[in-house]
This record gives structure tokens, C-alpha cells and sequence, in this order.
């Protein structure tokens, strides 16, 4: 078997991992305490309702998005079971467009950071609902090269999740020359736009065609 097939195991079985470990983190959560984590610098705005409702939101339905979103870039669930693959992919796209996307662009209005952090989570959640929304369009009209490239945009940004506090926890060793605000708003930025790099680098170079052969009408 060739590298690149090893390369493509290793990075399921990496996406899979670091899906648990979503899960987990998003778990204390459950306590609704706003003493948990990442809410301990969200002290002024906890009282406010409607950003409550939307961090918890988004919280909870991040992991079913990331879960669905895991389901769709398998070639062999696709000819094997499309009817999976079908239904995880519109409980993505509805849970994306109609849930955690609008939740996640309440919060981005109260991000951490000022402006800079808050025009990339805005910027963030806006191209999320329109790349997911796009994929489920391209799919109804049947045209599953340019579903497959928009379902590769948009989980390249659900990924943000994970790369943001990636880059979190990295920067927390490194002896990095700036203020907290400039490294989060840094990796504000460096959470969505390198996936979205790589996103469009994968369908250049043909991994879409390579994934959606089949069509989808199982």
C-alpha cells in the first residue's frame, strides 16, 4: 500500500481522536456552572440571555457537527452505505445552517479580544452557514463535485474548534513576545484560515472527485 494511504489513515484516526476529545472538553459544560473553563472570562456577559443560550448551544451541537461532519469524507461509507451518509449529511447541514451557526455568530459579536478577534469569528460563522448551506444546494441539484467541494470548505472551518485550541494550548509553552490579547487574536485567525488554505489545496489537487465518484441517490 502506498504512503499516501497510510497518511490518510493516519489522519482519520487523528480527526477521530481529537473528536473525543472535543466531547470530552465540552462536557463540564453540562454542569451550567459559570465557573467552567473558558466562561471564567466571560464573567460580564454570563448574565446576558440570549449569549448564554448561544454559547450553550453551540457548545453542545459543535459535537454533533463534528461527528456528522466525520461521516462524509469516507469513500467507502459512501458506496457501501449512502443512505448514512445522506442522512448524517443533512443533520449536519440543518444543525450547521439552522443551530450552532447562528449560535455561533451571536458569540462572535462578544468575543474575546476587540475587533480584530471579533471580525474573524463573525467573518468564521457567516462562511460556515454559507458553505454548508451551499453544499446541501449542490447536492439537491445533483451536482456532487461541487457538493463534496463545499462539504470540504465547510468542515475545514467546523475544524476551527479543534485548531483554535490547539494553537491555544501550543502557545501557552511557547516564549511568545506578546500580549494575551495579540495571541488571541492571532489565533483567532490561525483557527479557520489555514484550514480553509488546505481545504481549497485538497479539491485543486482532486481528493473530491476521489471521494464522491458515486452519485448520492441511494
Amino acid at each position: 500500500m502506498s504512503i499516501r494511504y497510510y497518511l490518510r489513515i493516519l489522519a482519520i484516526l487523528a480527526l477521530a481522536f481529537f473528536t473525543f476529545l472535543m466531547v470530552r472538553l465540552s462536557l463540564p459544560y453540562t454542569a451550567m456552572n459559570s465557573g467552567v473553563d473558558f466562561l471564567v472570562t466571560k464573567q460580564r456577559i454570563y448574565h446576558i440571555s440570549y449569549w448564554r443560550v448561544s454559547f450553550y448551544t453551540h457548545v453542545f451541537t459543535s459535537c454533533l457537527v463534528l461527528i456528522a461532519g466525520f461521516t462524509q469524507f469516507n469513500p467507502w461509507l459512501l458506496r457501501r452505505y449512502p443512505r448514512v451518509h445522506r442522512r448524517m449529511g443533512w443533520v449536519y447541514l440543518v444543525t450547521v445552517v439552522g443551530v450552532s451557526g447562528p449560535a455561533a455568530f451571536v458569540m462572535a459579536w462578544y468575543a474575546n479580544g476587540g475587533l480584530p478577534a471579533r471580525t474573524s469569528f463573525t467573518l468564521l460563522s457567516l462562511l460556515w452557514m454559507l458553505f454548508t448551506f451551499y453544499a446541501g444546494w449542490k447536492v439537491v441539484k445533483k451536482d456532487f463535485s461541487g457538493h463534496g467541494a463545499f462539504m470540504f470548505r465547510s468542515y475545514a472551518l467546523t475544524l476551527s474548534a479543534l485548531t483554535l485550541r490547539l494553537y491555544t494550548y501550543i502557545s501557552a509553552f511557547l516564549p511568545l513576545d506578546a500580549s494575551p490579547r495579540e495571541i488571541y487574536i492571532t489565533t483567532a485567525w490561525l483557527s479557520w484560515v489555514p484550514n480553509l488554505i488546505i481545504a481549497e489545496m485538497l479539491i485543486r489537487r482532486g481528493w473530491v472527485e476521489k471521494i464522491y465518484r458515486s452519485p448520492l441517490n441511494a
